[in-house]
Parts: structure tokens; C-alpha cells; sequence
């Protein structure tokens, strides 16, 4: 038996923009992944570090294309890629030893799936990224979240990202279009604790119970405040250009541009409240933060 029939082909897209710290460590993980059939594609946008050189490292498919992320996805998951699964990842994160494994055997096991969710823990042992990591654990497979693992023909099919919709909802968008035509669902973490490079970096920048996580880890270790509420305002002005495509009517539209939601709702549904109630200190801070974003928001679009 073949290579190709037993372990069909992962494409895995990794978009950059001067990540030169980031990127050897990122593509390290995936290089190393317990799957055997891999593609690496590195879409660079304009990069003036080290970032394509250190990428040429780990695969000779690297590219230069923008002006946005989505145009960069688009580029290396429906131009480059030539694989029956697709995936794309953000230079920061180091992706656990077995999470391509168990992305490609649940969708072999579940032709109704479309594309995967994949748990995000951030990294980081400053308070700030203890909120961070605490805030997006809530996040996991919600209407917030995000797919990265994808069924080619789906995402084909659908035409990839959205490049007239400016940063920072294109993810929302292709989830709705992707729920339309199957089922988006969540890969699980392990019950086997598994040894990795990976699992000791995750461990030492705070992350508990790494050696038993399927998933990514978020490298925000030196993201500081202004970094972060930078970050936040400048994706948040596509909120309007989305709201406005999708309608006022759509359900989840809806809920996600609810302030009560996104305030209270994603904290409190499915039981996660026992951990809101187990750390109140965190919580409130996740709250603070979640202020300045909208003020920053409100700010920015007061002076456009």
C-alpha cells in the first residue's frame, strides 16, 4: 500500500509577516509531526527579517504575497496546495506532536465534516497572558472561534477566504459558509501524556497539561498591553464590513457582534461558569480587557 492511499495528503499553509523569532520553531512542529505526509507552505507578505531564509530551511515552497492574510491563505491553501486535507496556521503557534493525525483520522472517519476546530492554548507566564490564556479557553469551538482544518474540496468548493472583507473576520465568514454545506466539529485532546520538545516549551511558558494537548499553542509570551489592544483595534474594524454583508438577520452574526455575549454569554454557556466562579480575579480582569478593546473600537471609529 502506497504512502499517498494510506496517509493522504496534509497540506499545511503557515502565513508570515517579519517572524523571524517565530517561524523556525513553528515549522520545526510541524515538521516534526507523528503524521508522515506533509506539504509546508510558507506565504510570506513583504518580510525585511530573516523569515524566508529561516523558512527555506524546512521547504522550498515559500512565498511572497499580500496585502492581506487572506490573500495570503488563499494563495498557498487554493493555489500552492494540492493536498486532500488543508490547514493553516499563524507563524506564533507550535502545533502539538499529534494534532495532524487526529485532525485527518476524524475527518476519514466523518465524511459529513467539513473542516475542524482545533484548541488554542496562549502561552505566556506574564499576568497578561495568564488572562489571555484563561479569556480563550472559553473561546474553543464557540461561535467566536475559528476552523483550521479543512476538507480541500469544501474549501474550494466555497472559493477559500474572503479577500473583499477587510482583517480580522474572514474566519467568521468562511465558517458560515462552510456550515452550509456540512459540519464544522472539535478535535479532542489526548488521555495519553506524550513527551515532546514541544509540549517542555508550552510547559515552561505556563501552559499545564501540555504533554496532553491536541492542539496549538499561541506563542504571546512578549505581546504586551498596547501590542494587544493595537492588535484588537485594528481587526475589529471589519466588524461593520461583515455585519453588513451577512445582514442584521443572521443568527450568528447576531451573536457574535452581542455585546452581551461576547461580555457574559461564550463565559457562561456549556458549565464553563464553574470557572468563572473558581476565578473570579481572572474573570474580572478578562472584563477589563474586554473595555478597552471596545473603547479602542469606539475611538477609532469616531476618528475614521
Amino acid at each position: 500500500m502506497s504512502l499517498h492511499s494510506e496517509h493522504p495528503l496534509v497540506s499545511v499553509v503557515v502565513t508570515t509577516r517579519n517572524e523571524e523569532k517565530n517561524i523556525g520553531n513553528c515549522l520545526r512542529s510541524i515538521r516534526e509531526q507523528t503524521y508522515p505526509n506533509i506539504e509546508i507552505i510558507v506565504v510570506d507578505n513583504n518580510s525585511d527579517d530573516r523569515t524566508k531564509e529561516i523558512s527555506a530551511n524546512f521547504t522550498d515552497k515559500v512565498y511572497n504575497v499580500g496585502p492581506e492574510r487572506s490573500a495570503q491563505r488563499n494563495h498557498g491553501l487554493l493555489k500552492v496546495a494540492v493536498g486532500k486535507y488543508r490547514a493553516y496556521f499563524d507563524a506564533d503557534m507550535l502545533l502539538a506532536p499529534d494534532l495532524i493525525q487526529s485532525c485527518v483520522d476524524l475527518l476519514e472517519a466523518r465524511p459529513d465534516y467539513t473542516s475542524l476546530y482545533i484548541d488554542e492554548v496562549v502561552l505566556g507566564t506574564t499576568f497578561l497572558s495568564r488572562v489571555r490564556r484563561f479569556e480563550r479557553s472559553f473561546y474553543t469551538a464557540t461561535v467566536v472561534d475559528g476552523s483550521r482544518f479543512f476538507r480541500a474540496e469544501a474549501l474550494v468548493q466555497l472559493g477559500g477566504f474572503d479577500e473583499e472583507l477587510p482583517p480580522g473576520t474572514e474566519d467568521w465568514d468562511i465558517d458560515i459558509r462552510l456550515s452550509s454545506v456540512g459540519t464544522i466539529a472539535l478535535v479532542r485532546n489526548s488521555t495519553s501524556p506524550k513527551q515532546s520538545w514541544v509540549a517542555e516549551f508550552a510547559s515552561s511558558n505556563g501552559a499545564g497539561g501540555a504533554d496532553c494537548f491536541v492542539g496549538v499553542f499561541h506563542n504571546e509570551a512578549e505581546v504586551g498591553l498596547k501590542k494587544y489592544l493595537a492588535k484588537k483595534s485594528y481587526y475589529g474594524s471589519s466588524l461593520l464590513a461583515y455585519k453588513e454583508k451577512w445582514g442584521p438577520k443572521n443568527k450568528t452574526v447576531r451573536l457574535q457582534l452581542n455585546p452581551l455575549y461576547r461580555i457574559l454569554g461564550v463565559f457562561l454557556e456549556r458549565g464553563r461558569w464553574k470557572s468563572v466562579i473558581r476565578h473570579p480575579v481572572m474573570f474580572g480582569a478578562i472584563l477589563g480587557l474586554r473595555v478597552l478593546v471596545g473603547l479602542g473600537f469606539v475611538f477609532k471609529v469616531r476618528r475614521s
